[in-house]
This record gives structure tokens, C-alpha cells and sequence, in this order.
């Protein structure tokens, strides 16, 4: 009997039935996917092939808009068809291997914001021991430790899905996999996965941010104790676009994954979805690059290369 009910696809019911809307909302979102796609690759070829810019802090920024990438990748495409399709379905290896890459990716993007943070407070705060103290061998390493926590959160929270039984309904009231509709669709009990999402949020979520707000006011007391003006500005200038990324990603992902279910809203759900799963990438090489003098007069300087030497 569970064999013949077992479901084999879910519905994803998007943003909006209206087929007009669709058509608008798929333009849309297939600009904002282009855009992140530019501007993060933009970022790493720029980064890569300036010299000035192979320090630690553009290290990590290239790897920051690589996670982007990835992040906007494994939503996006799926979303952009579906609005181009009658039928809204997604198969449930799909479905399971999109949810798994959706926590890989914002998992690893918050160690890599973390990472930022205290590469910042290195440099601030220890200017002299800077160079010892992020040394390439250990920036490496944190990049491959973010990538690792990334991927055991994701296999943390995705393997327990798997022996969840689907029987209907199969409609997925979002326009992705993301684990919280998902598990609602569950026909055997949830708790334990629901246990194993907050536990991950709040472990993951609270470390990295607890670390990045120890860095930042270690930051903060340092920049505060510089007698010049023009210095402090500096200073500042280097943190703020890392802050406003910061903000952006950790309150509306707080919010969506640790909210009760009793005040969920699908319109609110779908809005902090959209958020920090798909404005953020966009937005990150955006911010980087507009209030990053170095990186425009990096760019500045590769657009004056001849073809020869761009490589």
C-alpha cells in the first residue's frame, strides 16, 4: 500500500499562477540571475588578474562570489522553467539534491562571511603580524574548512530526508526545495529532522555570527582609538560593505528558519527566501565593487591591457 502511494514528483507552486505574471516575473528573474552571474565572475577575473589584489581580503571575496554563484545556480534555473511551464514539478532526486546544494552553499557562505570578519580583525587590530597571521597556507585552510562545514551541514540535514515517506500531498507551497515546506509534505514524522534543522541553524548561525560579532567589536575599539581622521575613515571603509552583506544574508535566513510555523506566511516566506538565497548573490559584487576603491581601479587597469597581457 505505502509502494502504490509513494509520490515520485512535487509541485512547486512559484510565485503566481497568472500566466502574464510569469512571463514578467521569469524576465525579471532571469535578469537578476545574469547580473549575478556578471558581476560575481566579474569579481573573480578581476581579482585573479590583478596583482595588487592578491591579498587575503581578496582572497576570500574571490571565493565569497564563487559560493554566490553556486547558491544562485542551484534555484534559479529550476525557477526561471517553471515559469516557463505549465506543470510545475520537480522529481524527488531533484528535489532532494536541490535542497542539499541550497544548505551547501548558504552553510559555507556564512563561514566564508565569518572568515572575512576575522581576517578584518587581523588586519586591524594586528597590523604587524598581519602577513604571519594570514599567510596563504592558512587562508587556504580556512576556505577548505568553510567548504567542509558547509558540506556537513547539508549532509547533516539532507541524509534524514531521504528515509522520509511522501504520500501527498506533493504540492511544495515555494518556489524551491528549501527544507521547512518540504518536510510539511512528510507523511511519517518530522520531528527529528525539524530538531536537526534548528539545532544546525542555531549551532552554525550563532557561531559564525558570535565570532564575527567579537571580531567586530575588537574592530570597532581599534578604529575608535585612531587619532587620525582620514585613518578611521579607512578603517570603516574596509568593514562596511562586509557589514551590509552581513545583515542581509543573517536577519531575513534567521527569521525564515527559526520562526514558529504558526505565524508562517507564504507571501513572507517566499519574500526572505528571495532575499538571501537570490537578491544577496546579486548584490554582494554590487557592494564589494561600488565601495571598494581598489577593485574599480583594478578593473579600470585591466580594461586598459591589450589582449596579450589580460591573461
Amino acid at each position: 500500500m505505502e509502494n502504490q502511494t509513494t509520490v515520485t514528483e512535487f509541485i512547486l507552486s512559484g510565485l503566481s499562477c497568472d500566466p502574464q505574471l510569469q512571463i514578467l516575473l521569469f524576465c525579471v528573474f532571469l535578469v537578476i540571475y545574469l547580473i549575478t552571474l556578471a558581476g560575481n565572475a566579474v569579481i573573480m577575473v578581476v581579482i585573479r588578474a590583478d596583482t595588487h589584489l592578491h591579498t587575503p581580503m581578496y582572497f576570500f571575496l574571490f571565493h565569497l562570489s564563487f559560493v554566490d554563484i553556486c547558491y544562485s545556480s542551484a534555484i534559479v534555473p529550476k525557477m526561471l522553467v517553471n515559469f516557463l511551464r505549465k506543470h510545475k514539478t520537480i522529481s524527488v532526486n531533484a528535489c532532494f539534491t536541490q535542497t542539499f546544494f541550497i544548505f551547501l552553499s548558504a552553510s559555507c557562505e556564512t563561514f566564508m562571511l565569518s572568515v572575512m570578519a576575522y581576517d578584518r580583525y587581523a588586519a586591524i587590530c594586528n597590523p604587524l603580524h598581519y602577513v604571519r597571521t594570514m599567510n596563504k597556507r592558512v587562508c587556504r585552510q580556512l576556505v577548505s574548512f568553510s567548504w567542509t562545514m558547509g558540506l556537513m551541514d547539508s549532509l547533516v540535514n539532507t541524509i534524514p530526508v531521504l528515509k522520509l515517506h511522501f504520500c501527498g500531498p506533493n504540492k511544495i507551497g515555494h518556489f524551491s526545495c528549501e527544507l521547512p515546506p518540504l518536510l510539511t509534505l512528510s507523511c511519517t514524522e518530522a520531528f527529528s529532522n525539524k530538531i536537526i534543522m534548528i539545532s544546525s541553524v542555531v549551532v552554525i548561525g550563532l557561531s559564525t555570527f558570535l565570532l564575527m560579532l567579537v571580531s567586530y567589536i575588537h574592530i570597532v575599539s581599534t578604529i575608535l582609538r585612531i587619532h587620525s581622521a582620514e585613518g578611521r575613515r579607512k578603517a570603516f571603509s574596509t568593514c562596511s560593505s562586509h557589514l551590509i552583506v552581513v545583515s542581509l544574508l543573517y536577519v531575513t535566513a534567521f527569521v525564515q528558519y527559526m520562526k514558529s510555523s504558526y505565524v508562517s506566511s507564504l507571501v513572507l516566506d517566499q519574500v526572505f527566501s528571495i532575499q538571501y538565497s537570490i537578491l544577496t548573490p546579486m548584490l554582494n559584487p554590487i557592494i564589494y565593487s561600488l565601495k571598494n576603491k581598489e577593485v574599480k581601479i583594478a578593473l579600470g587597469r585591466i580594461l586598459k591591457l591589450p589582449r596579450s597581457q589580460r591573461i
